[in-house]
């Protein structure tokens, strides 16, 4: 099987493991830079060039968008799904899941569990926005920020306000959450693969810092996952209609809570907190279902 990698940099630990799982496996594997593809969009005949050259047929296409570079990122994505080549993701889904607040309101819609969520477009609104998040303590969240970058905890009323109508004054979109205190600092990222939940660690923020990412000095560690966090991630998944996602949960007093789900997880963590070979799951993921013209919209909306 011919495999594309769609990555800016091919030596991040996950893009390496992906590589040499393919390899392993008798695949032929070639990593392309998303933003040095350029197309032809003409009609039958959607080519893809590279370095100067038409980038030949390929059976499956594995796209590790950067959240800077999703626009153009996608656009790729979709150049090779005209072809007919089979993606991990299909570019409508990652799509989904790169607008948090579109990707909270199909969870929602789903009868998904959510941390309360608000969204005003008003700054005069603050107070009642603060008012259905259930007050200080809220997460302050910006709808384009990733691993951790954008997101504020604010701890009073008055320091919200401030920080809301900051934002709002700037024109910028944020969403406003919930602070699930009992979580204490930690989280749970599920991978899932297929449909089914394969791997899960729990992670822990670094010292002061409610965040857990790992890329913000967090820890990681293997977690058994109850019943209902397992659902909760397959259906998640299933939402977004990704093949392949990480979802972010925390554990409230209500059963989880999901944050995010994430279309291009990181596989360094939870690989070494679990020891499971993600990069082979994936790869035998693509060689059951990559087949010329299988590309559909998975999930709805």
């Amino acid at each position: 099987m011919k495999i594309v990698m769609m990555a800016r940099n091919p030596n991040l630990y996950s893009h390496k493991r992906l590589e040499e799982a393919a390899e392993q496996r008798g695949h032929e594997f070639d990593i392309v830079n998303t933003t040095r593809c350029y197309m032809n969009i003409a009609s039958r005949r959607p080519d893809i060039y590279y370095n100067n050259k038409k980038l030949g047929n390929y059976d499956a296409v594995i796209p590790r968008i950067g959240a800077s570079v999703t626009f153009y990122g996608l656009a790729v994505l979709r150049q090779f799904e005209m072809q007919g080549v089979f993606p991990l993701n299909e570019s409508v889904a990652i799509g989904r899941s790169r607008d948090k607040l579109r990707s909270m309101q199909l969870l929602a819609r789903d009868g998904i569990g959510l941390p309360v969520t608000t969204f005003a477009h008003d700054p005069k609104q603050t107070e009642e926005v603060m008012k259905v998040a259930g007050g200080a303590p809220v997460v302050v969240k910006l709808l384009e920020g990733t691993q951790g970058i954008g997101v504020v905890l604010a701890d009073s009323d008055r320091s919200a306000k401030s920080i809301i109508e900051a934002f709002r004054g700037a024109n910028i979109n944020i969403l406003v959450q919930e602070f699930i205190k009992e979580a204490g600092g930690t989280d749970i990222r599920a991978l899932v693969i297929g449909g089914r939940v394969i791997a899960a660690m729990k992670r822990t923020g670094a010292e002061d810092d409610f965040r857990s990412n790992l890329h913000r000095g967090g820890s990681a560690q293997l977690i058994k996952l109850s019943p209902e966090e397992r659902t909760t991630a397959a259906r998640s998944a299933r939402s977004m209609g990704l093949n392949v996602c990480g979802v972010d949960m925390l554990r409230s007093n209500h059963g989880p809570v999901v944050m995010e789900v994430n279309s291009s997880p990181g596989l360094e963590g939870i690989e070494k907190a679990t020891g499971i070979d993600i990069a082979g799951k994936i790869i035998e993921f693509l060689e059951k279902k990559a087949k010329p013209g299988k590309t559909r919209t998975l999930g709805r909306g």
